[in-house]
């Protein structure tokens, strides 16, 4: 689905992502792991649209969309949540999830004063969404309460939720386990899973939680000094003797 070809991108002459290259299939969960440094969450910032990079191509399904602004990528269904949460604090979480599906109807100021009957129907269908999305994430309970009031954890479900609002075929989760308590993570490692099974969402994930990593994901790639150093599944990778001395030269637990 996504195919990363030789991507570089440097920063006052220092390369962050050094012909970086590995793909991300249609259906599956893939891992993106590696020290702190590594280039991971500069390379999506390059795939999600908001980095440039210098040179390379990043092929979703098979048109070459490197350079491509955020908002366009995002039409084409690949969305990517952040390593901190960026929710509307004061809004609700429910107004949280409505905010999100583009060219609603009542946005249109004609169609809210011509077409109100059909406005009132789209939002209708809206809400039965959104509370689909609440119920399978757990937060039905939280759904009235402002976002800023809830916690971490249910703050990277809401981000989840937020990719659930869209028609997304790619989903790039940066760091979802950061921050969140063990009950927390198993719901949104359980979300994950059925979203991939049940609804045929494609994920990449960058995470440092190797429990979640060998939960989650097949294949794993890793990532050191800016390029892929191995991939395969993570039985295989945690024993790669360039991951082991990856991880211990550049200071981060595996």
């Amino acid at each position: 689905m996504i195919r990363i070809d030789n991507i570089c991108k440097s920063f006052g002459g220092i390369h962050a992502v050094d012909r970086c290259s590995f793909e991300v299939a249609a259906g599956r969960i893939t891992g993106l792991i590696g020290p702190n440094g590594a280039g991971k969450s500069t390379l999506f910032g390059i795939v999600a649209g908001f980095i440039k990079p210098d040179s390379g191509r990043i092929l979703l399904d098979g048109e070459d969309v490197a350079g491509v602004a955020p908002h366009a990528l995002f039409r084409r269904g690949l969305v990517r949540t952040f390593q901190t949460p960026h929710e509307f604090s004061k809004m609700t979480v429910r107004e949280n999830l409505m905010l999100v599906p583009m060219g609603q109807r009542g946005e249109n100021l004609l169609h809210s004063w011509l077409r109100w009957s059909s406005v009132k129907r789209a939002e209708v269908e809206l809400l039965d969404r959104v509370d689909d999305v609440l119920a399978f994430l757990n937060l039905d309970h939280v759904a009235d309460r402002p976002a800023g009031q809830i916690s971490g954890g249910q703050k990277k479900l809401l981000e989840l939720g937020r990719t659930m609002m869209t028609d997304a075929k790619v989903v790039l989760l940066d760091e979802p386990g950061a921050g969140v308590n063990r009950t927390l993570l198993a719901t949104l490692a359980e979300a994950i899973e059925r979203l991939n099974r049940e609804r045929g969402y494609t994920f990449c994930l960058i995470e440092h939680d190797m429990d979640l990593i060998s939960r989650l994901c097949d294949p794993v790639v890793v990532m050191a000094n800016g390029t892929v150093i191995t991939q395969g599944d993570f039985a295989s990778v945690r024993r790669n003797p360039q991951v082991i001395d990856a991880y211990l030269g550049g200071g981060a637990a595996a």
